[in-house]
C-alpha cells in the first residue's frame, strides 16, 4: 500500500494544454474517484499516474518516491481496464497467473496467489474456463483478479463497468467497494457516471476541461458545490438554476440561484409554475415545471404525495438555507 501525490501536474499535446495543474495528496488505502464528462481529462490523468502517458510538468509520487521517469511495470501499480483485456486462448487461471509468470514468480506462490484471489472473487469454479465461456461480470472479476494477484501498492480502474448492464453495474460497484475495503489498497477510479462516483468514493476529483473543479467527500461536494459546473454535474436529477433576482437577498455579483430538486416544495403561495410533465420513478416522482420567466425547474416529491396534473399551475417555495448563488464566471458567491 502507498500514498499517491500529484503535484502541479500538466499535460500538453503540442501547444494544446489538456491538463491544467492538478494538485492532490491521496492517503494510503483511500478510494479516490476521478469523475467528469467525456473529454475532461480524467483518463489522461489516470494514465499519467500509470506511466502510460508522459507528464509535461509537475511530479507524480507513489509511496513518497518520484515516478515520472519509471516504466509502468516499475511503479508497483495494477490497472483494470474497461475492455477487460483478457487473453481469449488462455484459461481464467492462466490469465490471472500470466503477469506473475512473466515476473518469474515461483509456481507454488503463483498457485497460492491465484487461489486466494479466486476465492475472494468467487471464481474457484471457473479457473479452467476460457473468457468466452464467462459472463461480462465474471470477465471483469477475472481482470480484477489479475490485478489482485500482483499485490500492488495502487489499483487504477479506468471505467471498468462501462460494458456492463445497469443491474450488473450496481452489483459490481458493491463488490469493488467491499473488495477495496478488505484489501486496503490505495485506489484511483475513473468514471463519467456521477452516481458511481457518489457510491464508491472516499473522496472524488470532479474534472472539468482539464481542471479539478472540486476535490472532496461525495456528500460534501453534493451539499456544497464550489462551481456551477460541479453543482450541475453532481446530482441526479441535477441542480436547478434560476435567475438570482428571484431571491431578494442575492449577494453582490450573483447571476444564478442554484437549488436541488428535493429542496423545492409545492405551496399555496410562492413562485408560479406550470407542470409540463411528470416522471413516476417508483419511490419518488419528478415534476418538471416551467416558470413564468421561461426557466424550467425540477421538483422531487415522494411517490405517496398527491401530484398535480400536467398543465396545472402550481406554486413553488424553498428554504433560504438550501440556496446557492453563482457569479457570471460560474464560481460560488
Amino acid at each position: 500500500m502507498a500514498t499517491v501525490s500529484l503535484k502541479g501536474i500538466t499535460k500538453s499535446f503540442g501547444k494544446t494544454e489538456v491538463i491544467h495543474g492538478i494538485d492532490v495528496d491521496i492517503r494510503d488505502g483511500e478510494f479516490i474517484v476521478i469523475v467528469g464528462p467525456s473529454g475532461c481529462g480524467k483518463s489522461t490523468l489516470l494514465r499519467m499516474v500509470a506511466g502510460l502517458e508522459t507528464v509535461t510538468s509537475g511530479e507524480v509520487q507513489i509511496g513518497g518516491a518520484r515516478v515520472n521517469d519509471r516504466e509502468p511495470m516499475d511503479r508497483d501499480i495494477a490497472m483494470v481496464f474497461q475492455n477487460y483485456a483478457l487473453y481469449p486462448h488462455m484459461s481464467v487461471y492462466d490469465n490471472m497467473a500470466y503477469g506473475l509468470k512473466i515476473a518469474g514468480t515461483p509456481k507454488a506462490e503463483i498457485a497460492e496467489r491465484v487461489a486466494e484471489a479466486a476465492t475472494l472473487l468467487q471464481l474457484e469454479d471457473y479457473l479452467k474456463r476460457r473468457p468466452r465461456e464467462l459472463s461480462g461480470g465474471q470477465r471483469q472479476r477475472v481482470a480484477m483478479g489479475r490485478a489482485i494477484v500482483r499485490k500492488p501498492s495502487v489499483f487504477l480502474f479506468d471505467e471498468p463497468l462501462s460494458n456492463l448492464d445497469a443491474k450488473l453495474r450496481v452489483q459490481m460497484r458493491l463488490e469493488i467497494k467491499q473488495l477495496q475495503r478488505r484489501l486496503g489498497v490505495t485506489s484511483l477510479y475513473v468514471t463519467h457516471d456521477q452516481v458511481e462516483a457518489m457510491t464508491l468514493a472516499d473522496r472524488m476529483i470532479v474534472m472539468n476541461a482539464g481542471r479539478a473543479d472540486q476535490i472532496g467527500a461525495p456528500l460534501e461536494v453534493y451539499a456544497n458545490p464550489q462551481t456551477e459546473f460541479v453543482a450541475g454535474f453532481i446530482g441526479s436529477p441535477p441542480m436547478n438554476f434560476l435567475p438570482a433576482d428571484m431571491a431578494h437577498d442575492a449577494p453582490p455579483g450573483a447571476v444564478k440561484l442554484g437549488i436541488r430538486p428535493e429542496h423545492l416544495t409545492l405551496a399555496q403561495t410562492g413562485t408560479a409554475a406550470k407542470v409540463i410533465y411528470t416522471e413516476a420513478l417508483g419511490a419518488e416522482t419528478l415534476l418538471h415545471v416551467d416558470l413564468a420567466n421561461g426557466t424550467r425547474a425540477t421538483v422531487r416529491q415522494d411517490a405517496i404525495a398527491p401530484h398535480p396534473k400536467e398543465g396545472e399551475t402550481v406554486h413553488l417555495a424553498w428554504d433560504a438555507g438550501n440556496r446557492i448563488f453563482f457569479d457570471s464566471e460560474g464560481q460560488r458567491c
